[in-house]
């Protein structure tokens, strides 16, 4: 017996609805291949500063990334500036609002970046006193840096951001 047009596609819709259900893997290794590259350039986030053995940072819960700005190092009486020493702790004279360092703000002077967005970065041991710091911080402003960052470890807030 010969089934009628409508019988014969309602058939065909039965049998085409009522297949298994196959996995597309084209669209699965997309997805899988945007997940790898995603990962791959946000694993690079995570920046660390370069580890000197005699200094020891100060400990603190703070969240910013550190960025790669000019970095001023201030290794027991010298300071270095790109690795080679520029100035020493002992050369403080008076100068522009304050002691500054000479040979320092010269220095940084030198090699100061346009507009108001110059920033510097100060990585000094954790037990240098304050008053100590502060000419190498008033150099860095008079020769136009204009933001001054202090280099930190990183602690979670759990232990409450102290040793």
């Amino acid at each position: 017996m010969k089934a009628s047009r409508r019988a014969r596609r309602i058939q065909r819709h039965y049998r085409r609805m009522n297949r298994p259900g196959g996995l597309n893997l084209t669209a699965l290794m997309d997805i899988f291949t945007i997940l790898v590259f995603f990962l791959m350039v946000n694993s690079s986030d995570v920046q660390v500063l370069q580890e000197d053995s005699d200094i020891q940072l100060p400990r603190s819960a703070a969240e910013q990334v550190p960025e790669s700005i000019l970095r001023v190092v201030v290794a027991d009486e010298s300071i270095l500036v790109g690795g080679s020493e520029v100035a020493r702790l002992d050369g403080v004279t008076e100068g522009k609002g304050g002691e500054i360092i000479a040979d320092l703000q010269a220095h940084l002077a030198g090699s100061v970046e346009s507009g108001d967005k110059a920033r510097a970065m100060i990585v000094a041991d954790r037990n240098l006193d304050y008053a100590r710091l502060r000419p190498v911080m008033r150099s860095a402003v008079n020769a136009g840096y204009t933001r001054i960052h202090l280099a930190v470890e990183s602690t979670p807030e759990s232990e409450g951001g102290r040793p």
